[in-house]
């Protein structure tokens, strides 16, 4: 069932809508991703962990836990890419079904509304996606999901889906895999205490995501040049048929 797009005459957002939608960005953008009570409004705290296999030693009665979970160590090929794909599943379903949650009470319509004059010169991707741009930054099953939610809704063009895809993979989950992989790297210390990086964490997070709009640029700007050229070689056939 595609969803229609609301006219200018009938596009009305009540304030419902957007705590609604300020309640969406919250809960997929890992602000409150914490063990404490006010991580039940997290995405990612919700969405769990699966536990590490426990293992039998030489007495049946005791238990080992080992530092495998269920997709274990060493897999390769096919099969370990099933297992990976079926560890995704409770992810793609939750984000899915909250999605959903949101759209009940207007999140979308507020999306668009609010951010379109921003994502279209940006990125030329209408406001709704505002939702699935965030996701994607904590993790990439959240933003893969809600985008092709879009796309079967009809609120994205094939043009806009690869734009946006090639938002979302260059460095994806970007703040979820900066900070749990490079952001170690700001603990370095020189001799005289002071940090041995040039840089700071703020600055490495904002070029990754300039740089991840350029992408997205880029493509857009092949995809426009690109049919301008195609366009006018067909005139040029056409012409020369006649």
């Amino acid at each position: 069932m595609s969803l229609v797009q609301p006219t200018k005459t009938s596009f009305k957002v009540k304030i419902g809508a957007f705590l609604s939608l300020l309640l969406a960005m919250v809960f997929f953008s890992g602000l409150l991703a914490s063990q404490k009570w006010y991580g039940v409004f997290d995405f990612t705290t919700l969405n769990g962990a699966f536990g590490h296999i426990a293992g039998r030693v030489s007495n049946l009665s005791d238990l080992q836990v080992t530092g495998d979970t269920f997709r274990g160590s060493g897999g390769s090929g096919a099969m370990d890419g099933f297992l990976f794909a079926f560890g995704l599943i409770p992810a793609v379903m939750f984000a899915l079904g909250m999605i959903n949650v949101f759209e009940h009470y207007g999140a979308l319509l507020a999306a668009q509304k609010l951010l379109t004059p921003l994502l279209r010169p940006l990125l030329g991707l209408p406001g709704a996606s505002g939702l699935a741009l965030i996701g994607s930054l904590q993790g990439t099953d959240i933003g893969a999901s809600l985008t092709r939610s879009m796309c079967e809704r009809g609120l994205l063009t094939a043009k806009e889906r690869d734009v946006f895809a090639m938002f979302q993979f260059s460095a994806g989950a970007m703040i979820t895999n900066f900070f749990s992989s490079g952001a170690i790297l700001f603990t370095l210390m020189s001799i005289d205490g002071t940090s041995a990086l040039p840089v700071s964490i703020g600055c490495c997070v904002a070029i990754i995501f300039v740089m991840k709009i350029v992408g997205a640029n880029l493509l857009r700007l092949l995809f426009r040049y690109g049919s301008e050229k195609k366009s006018i070689k067909n005139q040029c056939q056409n012409r020369g048929k006649n």
